[in-house]
């Protein structure tokens, strides 16, 4: 065994024996493998969810649609009600999602009023419920547009593809300006706060000397 190989074997063995065994390595082994498991119960829950909801809105698609000499024909108020129920769930869906991603950044941001910082979400999250359906309701149709046949057609396609661009196009304009926005009212709330606790108390004053009160 060569000088090199002497010293680089005294130096791992004199690291292993400085080094102390963790007392709670067990235990943090099997929460990670745990959480590892737990993990894989969801994305397969989420699995089988997806391909429930995939299947059930192929089979409504497969009821509500007529095949007349070779075509797919779907009347028109179909597509309509499918596309307000698609949009409704995407507002309930991405909603939660963002909500539960941004909780961390939330925290950071107003880590010196953690109170307000919650009640400032759920105002969030209402405003944005609110936009998202008076959206849905402001969009929607009630009778045939210009350009529209009985039966689906390729300008009511285009208009309901718009209408779910336009309410991701409003989820993300949203999400990026409250990203602004939450450090900036961060930081105040917590210059409000310091500026509270550093402004001394006004002191009482003497209560005056009545009038009729003679002077010494």
């Amino acid at each position: 065994m060569s000088l090199l190989e002497e010293r680089l074997h005294d130096a791992l063995l004199q690291g292993a024996e400085a080094s102390e065994e963790s007392p709670d390595l067990f235990a943090r082994v099997r929460l990670s493998i745990e959480d590892d498991r737990r993990r894989r119960r969801q994305r397969r829950r989420l699995a089988a969810i997806t391909a429930c909801i995939g299947g059930a809105v192929a089979a409504v698609i497969f009821a509500v649609t007529d095949n007349r000499q070779g075509e797919l024909l779907m009347d028109w108020w179909v597509l309509e009600v499918l596309a307000n129920v698609l949009l409704v769930c995407v507002a309930l869906w991405l909603g939660p999602l963002i909500k539960r991603f941004g909780k961390s950044y939330a925290a950071d941001v107003f880590r010196a009023n953690p109170r307000t910082g919650k009640s400032f979400i759920v105002l969030t999250d209402i405003a944005y419920y609110l936009i998202f359906f008076a959206y849905v309701l402001f969009t929607m149709s009630f009778k045939l547009k210009g350009g529209w046949d009985q039966t689906v057609g390729g300008a009511q396609l285009q208009h309901e593809v718009a209408r779910i661009g336009g309410i991701l196009l409003i989820l993300g304009v949203l999400h990026g300006l409250n990203l602004i926005a939450l450090p900036v009212m961060g930081r105040l709330l917590t210059l409000n706060r310091r500026l509270d606790d550093e402004t001394p108390a006004p002191s009482p004053q003497p209560p005056a000397a009545s009038a009729g009160t003679p002077q010494a």
